[in-house]
């Protein structure tokens, strides 16, 4: 069968358990879903484990002996690093040789000082902390001094937080272009983000939908270049053109949250019928994964399994789909970092066959392989296709 279009979800943080070298991150025993199943005594997700949830990876309640209604399995991330830009890369075919700088204990003191001079203002942070920790300790001083948040995590993330009445929402964007053009050489940071917020002192809160990040691009072509140089049209949603510096893609709306995201890739399907369609589902991550929220984390599953029956109706006769994961983000988790861990890889289409094991691949990449040959496309990408597994 020749395939038409390809149909990728991205599950932002939804890990499948450590990595072999997982310790070097700290990371050994992180299972995003596999420790969140035990932590609430089992999950119930009806729709994914018809996909083959259960079958790639052993979790509490979902069924690992139901044939699945495509194809399964595990990725081993090769790239170092654990974060959403690295992994994206490699989904797409490039698998990176050297780590993105990190900054556990802030940013260097000349660096912050040019950073300064260049913006015209002072800035107060500079040190590693969660987003919403941050915003409630140093909120009240921003408010009182204009000066923005600067602040990183264990990812490479120069972070800029601002209430929006302090500084406007586009002269935060500019600010962080300021920055991504500042950040370059040794201290080539993979991502800037503007971290927009409102409210009142003790009650501030994230204007998340409003968050845009500012990436540094791949170093060579992915599957999402290769098809715009064969003619495809590429189609984004959410965050996802954001990691990959806008390249590759025909064009990106931003949306507030899944929900949204789930909601424009129906209209981006039942519009088109050929090309690319890649969206990434950001909030198991940002908004429940980075917080600890056990609960709130079962929710977006949840919510995202009773999806699937709606995005299986709209699918075309000549449609694939991908649904993969970047990294993990395990709530259960000492901290509120991501996880260094398997992806996940689950794949439904009317010309994919039933209940294929693709067993634990040896890189994210092979992915974009896998999808250039279904597609007919001609790419030199990283990674082995496992499209005869497939199809």
């Amino acid at each position: 069968m020749v395939f038409k279009r390809l149909v990728w979800i991205i599950l932002d943080g939804v890990g499948l358990g450590s990595l072999p070298d997982a310790d070097r991150y700290g990371d050994e025993g992180a299972d995003t879903l596999g420790n969140l199943a035990k932590k609430l005594g089992g999950l119930h997700l009806p729709n994914l484990q018809r996909l083959g949830l259960g079958k790639a990876h052993m979790i509490q309640g979902i069924s690992p002996t139901a044939e699945a209604d495509g194809a399964y399995g595990k990725l081993l991330e090769k790239s170092p690093g654990k974060d959403s830009t690295t992994g994206h890369w490699e989904l797409a075919g490039v698998i990176l040789k050297k780590p993105f700088p990190t900054y556990p204990q802030g940013f260097p003191r000349g660096l912050v000082e040019e950073f300064e001079k260049n913006i015209g203002r002072k800035v107060i942070g500079n040190k590693a902390a969660s987003g919403t920790e941050i915003i409630k300790e140093l909120g009240e001083l921003h408010m009182k001094t204009g000066s923005p948040i600067l602040y990183t995590s264990a990812d490479s993330v120069f972070q800029i937080a601002a209430h929006k009445d302090v500084i406007p929402l586009e002269e935060l964007y500019k600010i962080c272009e300021v920055a991504r053009k500042l950040l370059q050489g040794e201290h080539n940071v993979c991502r800037v983000i503007a971290r927009p917020f409102i409210g009142s002192v003790g009650n501030f809160t994230r204007v998340n939908e409003e968050r845009r990040d500012f990436a540094i691009a791949p170093p060579k072509a992915t599957l999402l270049d290769c098809a715009i140089h064969e003619g495809m049209t590429v189609l984004g949603a959410g965050k996802v053109a954001d990691l990959f510096a806008g390249r590759g893609f025909t064009s990106s709306p931003h949306t507030k949250d899944n929900a949204e995201t789930m909601m424009q890739l129906l209209r981006l399907i039942e519009e088109g019928d050929s090309g690319i369609v890649m969206v990434n589902l950001v909030d198991f991550d940002m908004v429940y994964g980075h917080r600890n929220d056990v609960l709130g984390f079962y929710h977006a599953l949840k919510e995202f399994d009773e999806y699937l029956p709606k995005l299986r109706r709209v699918l075309k006769e000549r449609d694939f789909c991908f649904i993969t994961s970047d990294h993990g983000c395990d709530p259960t988790f000492p901290g509120t970092d991501h996880t260094r861990e398997y992806g996940l890889f689950l794949a439904i289409g009317r010309g994919i066959k039933k209940d294929r094991d693709i067993g634990v691949r040896d890189t994210f990449a092979d992915c974009a392989s896998t999808a250039a040959e279904l597609l007919g496309l001609r790419c030199d990408l990283d990674g082995s296709s496992f499209a005869h597994m497939i199809i």
